[in-house]
This record gives C-alpha cells, sequence and structure tokens, in this order.
C-alpha cells in the first residue's frame, strides 16, 4: 500500500465511522471504484485502532466519571452525567447483543452481505427510518435520564450495525431519537456505546493477526500512520458533529444517505465489482 492510499483510506474511516453515513458502505466502494486490492486484516486493524483512540481520547473525561460514578468515587464534574450513576452498567449490557451478532454472523456479513444491493439498501432504508425519527422524536431525555428501557433499545439497534451499510452511530441515533433523547445526547451515547464494541472487534482481530504471524515488517508504517490519521480525524469530526447537532436536523445526513445508496445500487447494476 502506498501511503497516499493509507492516508486516504485513513481519513474516509475517521469522516464516515462517526457520521450517520456508514463507514463499511464507503470502505467497501473505494476499492471497488479505484481498482484497489483488498488492504487485508493488518490495516483493517489499525483503522479499528484509530477509531478507538478516537472516543477514548475524545470522551476521557467523561469515561473517567462514568467508571468512577460506578464504583462510587466521587469525580464528578458533569452535573448531567452525575445523574446516571449507572451508566457504566447501562453501556455495558447494551453492548451485549452487538457482540454476540457479531460472532454468530461474522462469516455470513463478510460474504454474503457484502454484495452492493445490500448495502446500497441499508444505505437508503436507514436513512429513510433516520429521518422519520428526526422528525417525531420529542428529544425530551438527556444522559442524565436515559433509562434501562432506552440503553437496552439503543443497544439491540447496535447489533444492525454489522451489516454493511447500516452505520453504527446512524442506527444508534435512530433508536436513541425514537426512545425520545435529543439530537447531541442521542450521538453522545452512540459514540460512548460503540467505545466497547470497537475494543472488542479490535481486540478479536489483533489475535486473529497473531495467530496468523503478526504485522508483517513492511506494513508497521501503514498500519501506524493509518492508525494516526483515523484516530486525528476521528476526534475533529466528533466536535463537528456535536456542535452541529446542537442547531442543526440530521436532515442532510439522510438526503446524503439516500442519494449515495440510490449511486451505489445504479453502479451495481452497470458494472461488477472488482477486488
Amino acid at each position: 500500500m502506498s501511503l497516499l492510499h493509507v492516508v486516504l483510506l485513513a481519513i474516509v474511516q475517521g469522516f464516515t465511522e462517526f457520521l450517520p453515513i456508514s463507514s463499511s458502505a464507503h470502505l467497501a466502494m473505494m476499492p471497488w471504484l479505484f481498482h484497489w486490492a483488498d488492504q487485508g486484516l493488518t490495516f483493517d486493524i489499525a483503522l479499528h485502532f484509530g477509531t478507538l483512540a478516537a472516543v477514548v481520547v475524545y470522551f476521557f473525561r467523561d469515561w473517567l466519571q462514568i467508571g468512577a460514578q460506578a464504583f462510587g468515587l466521587g469525580y464528578r464534574p458533569s452535573p448531567e452525567l452525575a445523574r446516571n450513576p449507572r451508566l457504566l452498567w447501562l453501556l455495558m449490557a447494551a453492548t451485549v447483543p452487538v457482540g454476540v451478532a457479531g460472532l454468530a454472523l461474522k462469516d455470513y456479513v463478510e460474504t454474503v452481505l457484502r454484495s452492493p444491493y445490500v448495502i446500497g439498501g441499508m444505505l437508503i432504508g436507514v436513512g429513510l427510518l433516520m429521518g422519520w425519527a428526526d422528525r417525531i422524536g420529542r428529544r425530551e431525555k438527556d444522559l442524565g435520564t436515559i433509562g434501562t428501557a432506552d440503553g437496552l433499545i439503543v443497544g439491540a439497534a447496535q447489533a444492525l450495525a454489522i451489516v454493511p451499510g447500516t452505520s453504527r452511530s446512524g442506527i444508534t441515533i435512530t433508536a436513541g431519537l425514537f426512545r425520545g433523547i435529543g439530537r447531541e445526547a442521542a450521538a453522545r451515547f452512540s459514540f460512548l456505546l460503540s467505545t466497547p464494541a470497537i475494543a472488542g472487534a479490535a481486540l478479536k482481530a489483533w489475535l486473529d493477526l497473531a495467530g496468523q504471524g503478526g504485522v508483517a515488517p513492511g506494513m508497521w508504517t501503514p498500519f501506524l500512520v493509518g492508525m494516526a490519521v483515523s484516530a486525528a480525524t476521528g476526534c475533529v469530526v466528533i466536535g463537528f458533529f456535536l456542535k452541529f447537532l446542537r442547531r442543526h436536523t440530521l436532515r442532510f445526513f439522510v438526503a446524503y444517505r439516500v442519494v449515495f445508496g440510490i449511486i451505489l445500487i445504479a453502479l451495481a447494476v452497470f458494472r461488477h465489482p472488482t477486488g
């Protein structure tokens, strides 16, 4: 892989992982459109670690407080989080569905469901669902008032994110809006919820790679560059998106998903994907 190839894929990952437009759809499309070889397991792991670093760094103080108050410690700088002392346990419970789904359906997802028709259909379908939720959601709750039912429903929705084209942030924000959570709070909960899921996926992939002999000597530079670029891009995008949601609806992202999905399906009809 050239460094340009590495940087472009890492930037795409950093942008699309945290915006509700599906990182899997964009990463699957780029090799197809540009006739690039598959980037391989090593680089996929670098992107996982990069996005994990982004959420850990950006929400570091939140995670400190969530962990501290779960064990009765006194670190509570955010009054909003302080009103929900069981948030850590709620996030852990809400992570279970995606872990089970990922382990049970991994092979099926990586083969059958990587069809451009599936990806395009999920882009459109989840986009329209997100638009509906954005329009009818009451937006009454914040992180301090998210309850057990809210967390478990959003967690169950996260399990759908294993289907390419769904978008982890897209489907969890949508579920949060349906539960009456505000836009920014739904996004923050989505990003916090993604942390253990991304960490688990990165760890499993790293163990798989270790079983294959580890990172090849020539891949260390792409690995480190990809991780750093996706992490830096992710931090910037998280900050932008949370500020965006304070004043704007999700209409732009709904339209983007629908148009992108239509284009992807049209391309699939008129040309065959290549590795």
